[in-house]
């Protein structure tokens, strides 16, 4: 009789709620083991994860993962978002320096860590479609380079020296607002560009159907294509941490399956290729294989 062979699969998971339960071993498989070698910032690790093939699985944001399939990195997605957030409160302004509206960016230089950032993406796309903003009348400061070697940025784009801190330079006066992420400094000088943030971020779910998805989980093709077995237990750990994760937890998280995601997906396609994330428009489906396209609870 034959067995299949167990698996550790090299892993770059980070530790969130729904995540707890396969790093701390309450969650295992007889098929593989999760070796969750990546740091503690699972983004840390995105680019050794596509430029190294440092991991063969684990989480990429889903800009990154766009990115990856159009420049023709040898990975596929899971159904199962890891990660997701509300975006319109990421976007500070310092209000000593004068009240904005979201238009008055036009014509100013706003900060970003880099412009292919998730959140970056998501709050641009907010700005422009909730909000009126010419993404092309700003100019995009950064102070990182993209996970992608192949992917140059926009023309409206300026790199700032090594060492620079979104924070600083807003209170300083040197960008006229930035996009912050989870790093919103505790700091009352410091004020959403969205009125109402978290009432218009409550309101536009309400409307769109969407949790912006931040981080997924995506393997190797090869491991996708060699062992589909152990590309199907992965999932089911994935379903079966997240079930164990507190109930306050699973409120941002994205729901599971490729049609639960299909509007969101296309969703960050379309910003990203409007934005000059990605170099085409990719299809939904495209994003996963044989294999993963099937995987369903």
């Amino acid at each position: 009789m034959t067995t299949t062979t167990a698996l550790t699969v090299r892993t770059n998971l980070a530790e969130y709620p729904v995540t707890t339960a396969i790093r701390h071993g309450r969650v295992t498989s007889s098929v593989e083991r999760l070796d969750c070698c990546g740091p503690a910032r699972a983004h840390d690790a995105f680019k050794a994860m596509l430029r190294e093939h440092a991991f063969d699985a684990g989480e990429l944001a889903i800009v990154t993962y766009l990115q990856a399939k159009a420049y023709g990195k040898p990975f596929v997605m899971l159904p199962i978002p890891i990660s997701g957030r509300f975006q319109h409160k990421t976007i500070a302004y310092h209000s000593g320096r004068g009240h904005l509206d979201p238009k008055d960016i036009e014509g100013r230089k706003v900060g970003v860590r880099s412009y292919a950032q998730t959140t970056g993406m998501w709050a641009r796309g907010i700005l422009q479609h909730e909000y009126g903003v010419d993404l092309d009348a700003v100019t995009w400061v950064t102070i990182e380079e993209a996970h992608l070697a192949e992917y140059d940025d926009p023309v409206n784009v300026q790199r700032l020296p090594h060492g620079s801190k979104l924070k600083e330079l807003l209170l300083a006066g040197e960008v006229a607002a930035a996009i912050m992420g989870n790093d919103m400094p505790d700091d009352p000088r410091l004020k959403t560009l969205v009125p109402n943030a978290v009432e218009a971020g409550r309101a536009w779910y309400q409307r769109e159907g969407v949790v912006p998805m931040n981080h997924v989980f995506a393997v190797h093709e090869d491991l996708s294509r060699d062992r589909p077995d152990a590309v199907r237990e992965m999932f089911r750990m994935l379903v079966e941490s997240r079930s164990l994760a507190p109930d306050s937890a699973k409120t941002t998280i994205p729901p599971i399956g490729v049609d639960a995601n299909r509007k969101a997906l296309q969703m960050a396609i379309d910003w990203s290729y409007e934005q000059q994330i990605l170099p085409r428009r990719l299809s939904v489906d495209e994003l996963f294989d044989e294999t993963t396209a099937a995987l369903t609870i």
